[in-house]
């Protein structure tokens, strides 16, 4: 007998989807910051007992494999090649010499159903071993079935076959019950299908529901798993169907938060990734937008007007207000914004401010320091008990040899107004940079760094200058 315990699972991503509209192969097409072919593979490999994933790639394969190599490891993650689009069958052949000699279960989906998740298709494999089915549909129940294939039971209420709409008889074109286009099969049982099936059909391809057909004339046990939920079954073919993911993704998110005790106060205006985890007492104001992998602390206030971009962790007691936000790690009691902009791995340790226009990139900022105004901090490990004063800028750039260097500031340094720190720079802990200074070397400790012109005051000089202008 089979090991129903091995399973391996091929994903068809080789379409092109011509209803998209666009040079970005479907698949590529991204909800929340993640491509619709990565949500579809991290929720496979969330599934117990997943061995190996084949994708199946054949428009724009070069893009598509250049953002699963970029995501996956390639001995868990295979691509096969499809250069002709031969149906559906013909997809999953391609990773035939993969598996010829498998012994155990084969998941099968499609690469644009990013509602599936791990519990949905780990209730359909459970549902195909507690049958000892040899193949297993997943279906659905619509209101309104047209355009779906319909799922005809024997009386026995295991699957007969499949039937296009447009091969439907009036009496199949009644029932309810639809493909979902996901499918189970005991590979050493259903193997030799795909060598017997035909392209007997108007489009001439070879299809897994002729899968189907093959294997109840050979007597196999075939069975259809309901989908509890008939959303899950949403395929992206269109815009339209990418923007209906989109919402519906971001309800189920918003609701588990109202139940995990998280303030909402806008349900219309937030919009929070799957991925994103957020502990209790959080509040999000009105016009907030996180995608990616995130996760934020107890006490947190997000919003109004934030956009977070992924990669972001907190403690509690962290404020994020009106800014743009990515790569970051915020310690407890740290503030952020308004119109702040961070990026690039910054790392904020507790209680430190990032004010109004203020942008941070690719730097470290130790406890109880404040940036509070007007700086540009790029490339730069900033010690505790900084003041960092209005219009600092870190000139990390050397435009000539297109390298960044290095700021280093110390603890205890005092950074006066409208400063630049040409990098790479290091000032001792406890120095003072004047206002208006422009450091090109390093500072010891203690000291007193200041370039500055000497001031001049005339004194009547308006007068001298409205006598003068009258006389013309």
């Amino acid at each position: 007998m089979d090991n129903i315990n091995n399973l391996r699972a091929v994903i068809l991503a080789a379409g092109k989807g011509t209803r998209m509209k666009s040079s970005t192969p479907k698949v590529l097409h991204k909800i929340f910051g993640l491509t619709l072919i990565e949500r579809v593979i991290n929720q496979v490999l969330r599934v117990e007992g997943i061995e190996k994933i084949f994708v199946v790639i054949g428009h724009g394969a070069d893009m598509v494999q250049e953002c699963l190599d970029k995501s996956y490891d390639k001995e868990t993650i295979k691509t096969v090649l499809q250069t002709e689009q031969k149906g559906t069958a013909d997809a999953v052949f391609r990773a035939y010499n993969d598996l010829e000699n498998f012994d155990g279960n084969v998941l099968i989906l499609c690469g644009d159903t990013p509602l599936l998740d791990e519990k949905t298709l780990s209730d359909f494999l459970e549902y195909h071993n507690s049958k000892q089915a040899d193949l297993t549909v997943m279906s659905a129940l619509l209101d309104n079935p047209a355009g779906y294939g319909r799922i005809i039971r024997k009386q026995d209420k295991s699957l007969e076959k499949i039937v296009e709409q447009k091969d439907a008889s009036d009496e199949q074109k009644t029932v309810n019950e639809v493909n979902a286009g996901v499918y189970c099969f005991r590979w050493k049982k259903i193997k030799q299908a795909f060598f017997e099936i035909s392209t007997n059909n108007s489009q001439g391809e070879y299809y897994l529901t002729d899968v189907i057909e093959w294997a109840v004339k050979q007597g196999l046990n075939t069975q259809a798993y309901i989908l509890e939920n008939s959303q899950k079954m949403l395929g992206i073919n269109s815009k339209e169907q990418l923007s209906e993911a989109f919402k519906i993704l971001n309800e189920e998110k918003l609701n588990e938060l109202h139940e995990k005790g998280i303030t909402i106060y806008d349900d219309k205006s937030t919009f929070i990734s799957p991925e994103t985890e957020i502990e209790e007492d959080t509040i999000i104001y009105p016009n907030v937008y996180i995608e990616g992998t995130n996760h934020f602390g107890k006490y947190n206030i997000i919003g109004p007007n934030t956009t977070i971009y992924g990669n972001v962790t907190t403690d509690d007691n962290v404020k994020i207000t009106q800014s743009q936000v990515s790569d970051l790690h915020a310690g407890k009691n740290t503030t952020i914004g308004p119109f702040s902009h961070i990026r690039d791995g910054v790392k904020l340790a507790e209680k430190v401010r990032v004010g109004n226009f203020v942008e941070v990139k690719k730097s470290t900022i130790e406890s109880h320091t404040n940036c509070a105004h007007l700086s540009y901090i790029g490339d730069a490990a900033i010690g505790s008990d900084v003041n960092i004063g209005a219009g600092t800028i870190t000139a990390n750039y050397n435009a000539i040899t297109k390298e960044k260097s290095k700021t280093i500031l110390k603890n205890g340094v005092k950074v006066g107004s409208n400063s630049v720190l040409v990098a790479p720079v290091t000032v001792e802990e406890n120095a003072n940079i004047a206002a208006g200074t422009i450091v090109t070397e390093n500072i010891p400790s203690e000291a007193l760094a200041i370039t500055r012109s000497h001031l001049r005051i005339i004194a009547d000089w308006v007068i001298e200058k409205k006598r003068l202008f009258l006389k013309k």
